[in-house]
């Protein structure tokens, strides 16, 4: 049976920051005010020009470039986003177009906040299973859409980004070991974005009752995601056979500070065991996780052979945690640049949208 190992990386964030002084110009709130209950001191928003699929092409571009992988290499991609370009058709649709991967199946994932490790652990099976080879796994969120700037229990914690793994089939043990995944929709009201969906479809009244924003009862969250962050991470690790002792890193979802010392806590572990940027970001969602991987890898904190967990939670109620050894790009000849892909695939959906029209009008006559 063969193991998926992550093998490439890559994030993408706006470069427009947003301080917590800006906010402070927005709403009642402060800079100590903020990060005293959350550790967020900034978070990057999007321009006007930028979309979660603008967002997960660049990071996925770098994750392949990482990887040494073609795009035309890929067999599956999985796009995981609270924030999707559209309902339908799926973001991970318009990244394969884009990135000219040719033979990928392509789908969103919706499971919030732990969309990522849902995603992640989804194309991990699918490798161990033998049915794919190659896979990207991408988190992209832009959240700032969809926050009321005039809510200051919300609007001071989501940001935007996103972040993207590529997962390889080796007979090599390593690569992902384990992973659990939880829900609990008995608590599908404690965050939510009810505007949009077919119960609530956009329309003058729910604009005006602001139901296109983010609502959450962040006492009921708190509590929830303490309870289960440590409860988690030690059911991954149950599943892989590893115990606390050996695990190098906890890379967290990046919500509050005050979660993460909290699964600390729980877990009888140092924080500096933990991987934490939430105060260059924020909440990022489902990109939080993997962002912050990245950045760690590229600091040298997570090397080639260390054991970590990832663990999240999120609206839904959902949560989960997965446990992996950390790899790195496998050996191969040649450097492969991805970005050289972009030409191919305008070249290759034009071709498509030709056909499709000259097939369009010969059915005409047919007719």
């Amino acid at each position: 049976m063969p193991y998926a190992h992550i093998t490439g990386w890559g994030m993408a964030v706006p470069e427009q920051i947003l301080t917590n002084d800006d906010l402070s110009k927005m709403v009642d709130t402060n800079d100590e005010w903020i990060r005293d209950r959350t550790g967020i001191r900034e978070r990057r928003i999007v321009r006007e020009n930028e979309s979660t699929a603008t967002l997960a092409l660049g990071a996925s571009l770098k994750a392949l470039k990482v990887a040494n992988l073609r795009p035309t290499d890929l067999d599956l991609i999985i796009c995981s986003s609270s924030s999707p370009e559209y309902i339908f058709p799926a973001t991970a649709c318009l990244v394969q177009d884009q990135i000219g991967a040719t033979k990928a199946g392509a789908f969103d994932l919706l499971a919030a906040c732990s969309g990522f490790i849902y995603a992640t652990n989804m194309a991990a099976q699918a490798i161990r299973s033998g049915s794919i080879k190659n896979a990207l796994v991408i988190g992209s969120e832009t959240l700032s859409r969809f926050v009321n700037w005039k809510d200051r229990n919300t609007c001071i914690l989501f940001g935007d980004g996103a972040g993207a793994f590529i997962l390889q089939a080796s007979e090599r043990p390593g690569g992902v070991y384990s992973a659990v995944m939880h829900s609990d929709g008995s608590g599908g009201d404690l965050l939510t974005l009810q505007g949009g969906g077919s119960k609530h479809p956009a329309t003058e009244a729910t604009i005006h009752q602001g139901k296109h924003f983010i609502e959450m009862d962040g006492k009921e969250v708190f509590r929830f995601a303490t309870r289960v962050m440590a409860q988690a991470t030690r059911e991954a690790l149950d599943a892989a056979g590893i115990s606390l002792e050996e695990v190098d890193w906890i890379v967290p979802h990046q919500a509050n500070i005050r979660i993460i010392e909290a699964a600390a806590r729980g877990l009888k572990m140092p924080m500096d065991k933990f991987v934490v940027n939430l105060e260059r970001y924020g909440n990022t969602s489902t990109a939080s996780i993997p962002i912050a991987a990245v950045e760690a890898v590229e600091k040298g904190d997570i090397k080639s052979g260390d054991k970590l967990v990832m663990v999240g939670f999120g609206a839904g109620l959902t949560w989960g945690a997965l446990t992996a050894e950390w790899t790195g790009p496998f050996p191969s000849k040649g450097h492969v640049h991805p970005e050289q892909y972009l030409i191919f695939g305008r070249v290759r959906s034009f071709v498509r949208r030709a056909i499709r029209f000259i097939e369009g009008i010969i059915f005409r006559r047919e007719l």
